[in-house]
């Protein structure tokens, strides 16, 4: 799909790894996090399987054959009533295409994706400092201030 812009937004799937590896190492650059993106990469059968499954959307901005920008979300199905959530998982756009519109853009491009879906909501966290992030969910969305708490998988004993 284009915007009216020089990149397109393309969906990502099961025989686009080159994209799917070009995203996760754009995701660890952005940030700063590049050995838990690339350091233990899930090899291309898991990766293959997670593209074709219906729970993962990946979705990539691309300019003349970059990957400029990625985002990554699940969908969440509901137990309390049929529908589903989209959370958004990782949203990165490479520092020197910032500012161009390419956030909002693969935003836009996964809301059709959430209605097709059925999904009655699309979110995303933000860190408290990270004004950039902030302003672009104020504009898309409507915010709601919640605690997140990180459990570990195993109780120590």
């Amino acid at each position: 799909m284009t915007h009216g812009r020089t990149f397109t937004i393309d969906r990502i799937g099961p025989r686009d790894l080159a994209k799917m590896n070009a995203m996760l190492t754009l995701f660890g650059e952005v940030f700063g996090e590049s050995e838990t993106y690339s350091e233990r990469r899930p090899p291309a059968p898991y990766l293959e399987k997670l593209l074709a499954g219906d729970s993962f959307i990946a979705l990539a901005a691309v300019e003349d054959g970059e990957i400029i920008g990625g985002l990554a979300g699940y969908e969440l199905r509901k137990f309390e009533q049929q529908r589903s959530e989209i959370y958004i998982y990782d949203l990165a756009v490479a520092e020197p295409h910032r500012r161009r519109g390419v956030a909002s853009a693969l935003i836009a491009a996964l809301q059709p994706i959430a209605a097709e879906r059925g999904a009655w909501v699309i979110y995303v966290q933000a860190d408290h400092g990270d004004e950039p992030a902030i302003a672009l969910y104020t504009k898309v969305g409507i915010r709601e201030d919640v605690l997140h708490f990180d459990i570990a998988v195993e109780r120590a004993r």
